[in-house]
């Protein structure tokens, strides 16, 4: 097993080598023990097989790391707990929405503006030191999905639409500055080229470099209840019905468990999880 390479199918279809480092690495980012990554690893390297593919190695690797630090297997489901917040957008636009908070901006959520030409819907309106940017959010449920430059392309006409309204109207107290757009999955290069070159923000689950989606959530804490390793597919549902977005919410509502039939003593492991992974 050691001398003989093993290709894998990654979630895009391409084929590539499996390299054991790649797999400590995303354990590490998990923040596991070396100890706890070394038992994984000599765990899953016996069921390897050529041409598997990558998302059961993930589930393999998630399904071992539940077992020995609830904890980090919350973080290291990260990106498929956000792809878990649809089928709908709004889940996703509420935790765009947070980690803006969390940079000093005023947020609003699903708001109609009207532009120069027509009214638009935009997913969050940002606010800071005088100046306004409108937030549009592609989420995506498939992890393979990459935003082409097509939607830039879309989005910035848009944002040029409302803009040439509200810096027109003498009523606005802040200057419409800049459009964003912001998705759970990647952009092409082409889309990130052009959004470079018109002046669009551009945040994915990685971009920019070492300041994406993942690292913001980290850094802030902001884990959706979809990472939570103590709740049921179909309670992460419930609450988010009851617009429960994070955990950090839930543990602040902490009754909605009750009200969903969640036990006593489920409902302490729970919120031990919750504090755990927030250090709240």
């Amino acid at each position: 097993m050691k001398n003989k390479s093993i290709e894998i199918v990654k979630f895009n279809g391409e084929i590539e080598e499996f390299k054991v480092e790649k797999l400590k690495t995303s354990l590490r980012r998990s923040k596991a023990s070396e100890s706890e990554i070394d038992e994984i690893v000599e765990h899953i390297m016996p069921t390897l097989y050529d041409g598997m593919p990558s998302k059961e190695i993930y589930k393999k690797a998630f399904s071992q790391l539940k077992k020995h630090n609830r904890t980090s297997a919350s973080k290291y489901s990260l990106k498929r707990a956000i792809l878990d917040l649809g089928p709908t957008g709004y889940p996703f636009e509420q935790l765009v929405s947070a980690l803006l908070k969390h940079h000093g901006y005023r947020t609003q959520v699903g708001i109609i503006m009207q532009g120069e030409c027509v009214t638009h819907e935009v997913d969050v309106l940002a606010e800071k030191d005088g100046n306004t940017y409108t937030v549009e959010c592609k989420f995506h449920s498939d992890p393979r999905a990459v935003s082409n430059v097509k939607v830039p392309l879309y989005i910035n006409s848009r944002f040029l639409d409302i803009q040439n309204s509200w810096n027109s109207d003498p009523a606005k107290t802040s200057h419409l500055k800049q459009g964003w757009l912001v998705t759970n999955t990647r952009f092409s290069k082409d889309a990130i080229d052009y959004s470079q070159c018109v002046g669009l923000q551009l945040l994915s689950w990685d971009y920019p470099e070492n300041n994406g989606i993942k690292q913001n959530v980290d850094k802030f804490a902001l884990y959706p209840i979809t990472t939570l390793t103590t709740l049921t597919k179909h309670e992460k549902h419930l609450l988010i019905e009851k617009n429960i977005i994070l955990t950090k919410e839930l543990y602040e509502s902490s009754f909605l468990l009750d009200k969903i039939g969640v036990s006593s003593v489920r409902k302490n492991r729970v919120l031990s999880e919750i504090k755990k992974l927030c250090n709240l």
